[in-house]
């Protein structure tokens, strides 16, 4: 979590240290003597914040091959992989490849259809702020196909604002 802290504050350094004190843990830890909370963090998670880290920093293709490692391992949780599927599609947006952000997306909204989850339409949300507000057809065809989702149903409803 402070690795991704970090890399949100765009501390590649700090970042990178973080990282690499995590996986020494993670690489220390024996799974069958870890208390139960943790027992679900394992090389599809690592992977996972890897891929959340370096899309933060701007380090798309990085991304893009922490995400595939970690969507190649079922991890048994649809709300992680939904996560880390839209890091996948917002570093291809950030590659400059709309068309395969666009059908990751699709994919996920498919997969994700039963998860109620604020944090889901957070990620949601912000992958939307990154699309461009025009543009292709495939763009088009992707907002008509999408719009079929009830997570972007929920998505692209105006935000209720916090009472303070």
């Amino acid at each position: 979590m402070e690795a991704r802290a970090l890399a949100r504050l765009g501390d590649a350094k700090a970042c990178s240290r973080a990282l690499s004190d995590g996986m020494r843990e993670f690489e220390r830890g024996n799974p069958d003597n870890d208390p139960p909370w943790i027992r679900y963090f394992n090389e599809s998670e690592v992977s996972a914040e890897f891929a959340h880290c370096m899309r933060d920093l701007g380090r798309a293709s990085e991304a893009v091959q922490h995400t595939t490692a970690s969507l190649q391992t079922d991890s048994g949780f649809v709300r992680s992989d939904f996560f880390v599927t839209l890091v996948l599609a917002d570093a291809h947006l950030a590659r400059g490849d709309l068309e395969e952000a666009c059908k990751v997306t699709l994919h996920a909204l498919r997969a994700g259809e039963q998860i109620r989850s604020a944090r889901c339409i957070g990620y949601l949300r912000e992958f939307m702020s990154h699309l461009p507000s025009s543009g292709s057809s495939a763009l088009t065809d992707f907002r008509e196909q999408a719009r079929e989702s009830r997570l972007w149903r929920i998505a692209t409803r105006p935000e209720k604002p916090v009472d303070s």
